[in-house]
């Protein structure tokens, strides 16, 4: 995951926050102890775009969807391994086109209705049958990406949904056209959480101008989760209440409060100063010195990559030979050292070690500059003019500190006689329209977050079919994720997923520069967060401690 626009005003939210949270977060706090509830404040980098789910792609957003809303699978805690969640078991068909569910029971929304199959079977028609005026990919990226097509529109022939029925209260089918082998573990990611059909029916109106900006988008979102929706603050918090029907274990505190806190450093001194409970994405020099002082410190597992992108659609980056020396340009090392955790690994290839086909066969482009400049003047491109575009008043898990990371980029690339034009864009909501909505753009900073364990979710995602990010149509590369994602286990799929990594470092078309490890902190008070490398880190198991 990757996407987060949200209003520029975050510019100013860390002082606005600070300045709110001083007179009442800690005051909040203080009604906790031992499991006596109380008020946990989280700091994350930007505000939710939307409450709906299904209409978003980013981390900032899935937050508190995760807390709000439950799908029928999710992860193992500490992993990215699926697990039952509203599903307590499933059996897939031997052809991999027939998916049965077997629902948990007693389950109710925070609206008191009932989750069943029938619900289940809403939420994937309604999917299914998204206006068109929404399949975009800003809007239902997700969907679009992982089950290729809707009902209408320009991908319906695409489409490898086919049916849900309910077999009986507890028991949903869902029928595919096409096996997809990582279907149970997409089922984890928010995009695909169960939201209540009477909610939906009564305040959500998909053919909006903005769906994203409906009664129930940004006041009614309505799950099944520990937590249930009480308000949202624009400029100032969201506020999530304990949901006492839970069916599950249910919440130790009574409320979570989120708010947006744009800069790192801002955000480590309103845990040092009392006014939070804790944040993401520590900046890379906050680590030791919060350790230091008393704070936890916890590392996500580095379920992501880094990479410098570039589009062929502008020349010379057409060029393949000039793609290589880009690549032979960067020390790596160096870039890591300068902007991201200790702990990084450089990236030889687009994903994680951990990831199904990852292979140390591929080819590599190790620092050497002296090879740099001979493939630019072999490609008549030496001295040549490079777009570089960056963001800036964002910070991400797989990249901590972009502006950091752009200049040592720069000064290795002017290093072997290109001229780089540096190109800023604010995170949202210019930068990501601009790579991925347009073909106005050059070399490029952009990762990824996986989001589930399955390397569709990251190949596929980049390299699946033609976009405007990285400007090529290469059908070979295509066809091969094509054929790869419908294999019906992943066992199947490994030694093709290799060939697919081969492949791409071949071509070239971006170099992978690293996996960073994000690191969030806590108060001492804070017992029992459970980290998840892909972010699926509910809040009902936390206590707050005198």
């Amino acid at each position: 995951m990757r996407f987060t626009r949200t209003s520029s005003r975050l510019a100013t939210i860390g002082l606005a926050v600070a300045l709110v949270l001083t007179g009442c977060a800690q005051s909040e706090r203080d009604e906790g102890g031992g499991d006596g509830g109380g008020t946990f404040v989280f700091a994350g980098s930007a505000e939710p775009v939307t409450f709906d789910p299904f209409f978003a792609s980013d981390g900032e957003t899935f937050r508190p969807a995760r807390q709000i809303f439950e799908g029928l699978v999710g992860t193992k805690p500490g992993t990215a391994d699926p697990a039952p969640l509203l599903a307590k078991d499933w059996e897939v068909s031997s052809d991999g086109l027939s998916y049965t569910f077997d629902l948990q029971d007693g389950v109710t929304f925070h609206d008191g209705s009932e989750f069943n199959a029938d619900a289940v079977c809403f939420n994937f028609d309604r999917w299914y049958n998204m206006p068109e005026s929404a399949q975009t990919d800003d809007l239902t990226y997700y969907y679009a990406a992982l089950f290729r097509g809707f009902a209408t529109g320009d991908r319906a022939d695409a489409a490898i949904y086919d049916s849900c029925t309910a077999d009986d209260d507890l028991t949903a089918t869902v029928k595919l056209k096409k096996p997809f082998a990582g279907f149970i573990s997409a089922l984890s990611l928010p995009a695909f959480s169960m939201q209540s059909p009477t909610a939906l029916e009564k305040y959500q109106d998909d053919a909006a101008t903005n769906p994203r900006n409906t009664d129930y988008s940004q006041s009614h979102p309505t799950g099944t989760g520990p937590f249930e929706f009480e308000s949202f603050e624009r400029g100032k918090q969201v506020t999530l209440a304990r949901y006492d029907d839970y069916w599950g274990e249910k919440a130790h505190i009574d409320k979570a409060v989120i708010v947006a806190i744009e800069d790192p450093k801002a955000r480590a001194d309103a845990l040092r100063n009392g006014e939070i409970d804790g944040f993401d994405l520590v900046g890379p020099a906050d680590v030791g010195p919060l350790e230091d002082e008393g704070f936890t410190i916890v590392n996500r597992d580095a379920f992501n990559v880094l990479y410098l992108g570039m589009n062929q659609a502008v020349k010379p980056l057409d060029d393949i030979k000039v793609r290589q020396a880009i690549a032979y340009a960067l020390n790596k090392e160096e870039v890591i050292s300068a902007s991201m955790a200790p702990e990084t690994r450089p990236a030889i290839e687009f994903i994680p070690e951990i990831v199904n086909g990852y292979t140390e066969d591929v080819p590599t482009y190790d620092y050497d500059p002296e090879k740099a400049k001979q493939l630019l003047q072999e490609a008549g491109a030496d001295g040549a003019t490079i777009e570089f575009n960056y963001p800036t008043g964002v910070s991400r898990p797989y990249m901590p500190q972009p502006e950091d990371t752009f200049n040592v980029i720069r000064t290795q690339l002017e290093a072997v006689g290109l001229k780089i034009k540096p190109t800023a864009d604010q995170w949202d909501p210019d930068y990501l329209e601009k790579i991925q909505g347009t073909k106005n753009h050059g070399i490029h900073l952009l990762g990824w977050t996986g989001d589930y364990n399955d390397t569709d979710n990251f190949l596929g995602v980049f390299f699946g079919a033609k976009t405007s990010e990285w400007g090529f149509d290469n059908p070979e590369i295509f066809k091969d994720l094509d054929k790869a994602r419908a294999l019906p286990t992943p066992e199947e799929q490994e030694p093709l997923y290799e060939d697919i990594n081969r492949e791409v470092m071949e071509y070239l078309p971006g170099v992978p520069l690293g996996h960073p490890v994000p690191s969030l902190a806590f108060d001492s008070s804070v017992q029992g967060f459970q980290q998840s490398p892909v972010q699926d880190e509910p809040w009902n198991v936390i206590t707050l401690e005198q």
